[in-house]
């Protein structure tokens, strides 16, 4: 991985991220390992590091590093799950996902970000990571069921069809809402789906195809 911005990458992770109370030692290594500012406009990357949402193009954005720790963190990951992705933008989440997963695979609908997130990913040696360009709210229906699912743009409700694509025991994160928005951790048990609110949060809406 680059070497470049390690001191603000390490400070990102203690003031931002383990400071608000993520604890998983993971998720901690993997913000702390992947360079960020690489997936970003070169414009851009000094500030790649900062307590903020950046702008990526096509009107989307790159998420403020807390809530892509947090989001992470939320799915309980431990190790060679099979992960679905529903909105690869930047690919900095599919990244530190990447580094936990076994396999994530990711769904993007503008196809110009997700070529784009792709020659960084392989660029940075993932070799784990399958992408489509795509309808995310869809799921990935042959490939299903997954282990965990990340949706990282706001949907106007509870996607079911990426319910469904979920393994029992498995957990989805989901941001769901228009003007007020909340997060939400849906876990898949034998006897039925459970709906947790965790926090409020702001993501540009999930695009669907016309």
């Amino acid at each position: 991985m680059s070497g470049e911005y390690t001191r603000e990458r390490r400070l990102m992770t203690d003031s931002q991220i383990r400071a608000r109370g993520v604890r998983d030692p993971q998720v901690l290594a993997a913000m702390d390992k992947v360079p960020r500012h690489l997936f970003v406009h070169e414009s851009l990357q000094a500030h790649a590091y900062a307590d903020e949402p950046l702008p990526i193009g096509e009107g989307q954005t790159i998420s403020q590093p807390y809530i892509v720790a947090y989001m992470t963190e939320a799915l309980g990951l431990r190790g060679g799950e099979k992960v679905l992705e529903v909105g690869t933008g930047s690919g900095y989440q599919t990244a530190v996902m990447a580094e936990i997963a076994g396999e994530v695979w990711t769904v993007e609908i503008v196809e110009k970000l997700s070529l784009r997130a792709r020659a960084v990913l392989d660029g940075l040696g993932y070799a784990n990571i399958r992408f489509r360009v795509g309808d995310g709210s869809a799921g990935w229906p042959e490939a299903a069921p997954f282990d965990a699912v990340m949706v990282t743009a706001a949907a106007a409700r509870i996607p079911e069809a990426l319910e469904d694509q979920l393994a029992v025991g498995g957990r989805m994160i989901v941001p769901v809402g228009t003007d007020l928005q909340e997060l939400f951790l849906i876990r898949k048990g034998k006897k039925g789906v459970e709906r947790e609110r965790r926090l409020a949060v702001r993501f540009v809406p999930l695009v669907k195809a016309s």
